[in-house]
């Protein structure tokens, strides 16, 4: 699996090229903003000192997603998402969510947090709450936490008696990868996106929701300041898997960051 390290300030690839670098287009459509870049990252989002940027975070095993600013990390964010590789859309026929394992499950081999002993959701909501509460008896089921979400900029306080307010969101969705080419992967490949730390960030229930299996063309966070860093880990993603993304999307997420 193809994964990007930061390394004096250049994105560097490990593993096997995914794409030769492309010409970058003008023009977004889909969603309101798509068109402008986010702005610098303040106001509009969570304080959480824990919160990692993607371009630190390449494995997916930090906290959160901050904010993506300054001249030198926008730019490396351009030409990281640059890479991606682009078609059209395939027919959603044949996607089911059991053709990517059953949810949560802690034996995707290959992906960070696997074979634990604690399910994917729980170790999520471990790797990004603060003031966490377990089930009795277990240092795994979370039942209480605050989340900085970073999708609303709201602080949330979360119960499991209303598990929903709360979703682990699949940044790059399921629907969207098997749309993208996931219905003609091996299904253990397809076991590893649906459960691997650089896909999951535990959300806000409601954004989760309105989000659906959209791309960045159609969806993105509404917090502002945060739109570039979920572009770049949408890219990490792609890349990770080598898989594309359709052109709309990915000009949207040059957009994002000044591209």
């Amino acid at each position: 699996m193809t994964r990007y390290r930061r390394r004096g300030g250049a994105a560097r690839r490990i593993g096997p090229a995914v794409c030769a670098a492309v010409v970058l287009l003008a023009g977004c459509e889909g969603i309101e903003d798509a068109g402008s870049p986010a702005g610098d990252g303040s106001g509009d989002t969570a304080p959480d000192g824990r919160a990692v940027s993607p371009l630190d975070n390449p494995e997916g095993t930090g906290p959160g997603l901050a904010p993506v600013t300054g001249t030198r990390d926008r730019a490396e964010a351009v030409e990281l998402i640059a890479r991606v590789a682009t078609k059209g859309r395939g027919p959603r026929t044949g996607y089911d969510r059991d053709e990517f394992g059953y949810a949560w499950k802690d034996t995707a081999d290959g992906v960070p947090l696997a074979r634990n002993g604690c399910d994917t959701r729980n170790d999520l909501l471990r790797r990004d709450g603060q003031n966490l509460r377990f089930r009795s008896g277990s240092d795994c089921v979370v039942v209480a936490l605050t989340l900085a979400d970073p999708y609303t900029g709201k602080t949330i306080e979360w119960h499991k008696q209303r598990a929903a307010e709360v979703q682990i969101d699949h940044v790059v969705p399921l629907s969207y990868s098997w749309q993208m080419g996931a219905s003609r992967w091996p299904g253990d490949k397809r076991e590893r996106l649906a459960n691997d730390t650089l896909n999951l960030i535990p959300v806000d229930g409601r954004a989760n929701s309105a989000k659906g299996d959209s791309g960045p063309a159609s969806w993105l966070p509404p917090a502002k300041g945060v739109r570039c860093a979920y572009a770049v880990r949408f890219a990490q993603v792609a890349l990770a898997y080598e898989m594309p993304v359709t052109p709309a999307d990915r000009r949207a997420m040059l957009r994002q960051c000044g591209g």
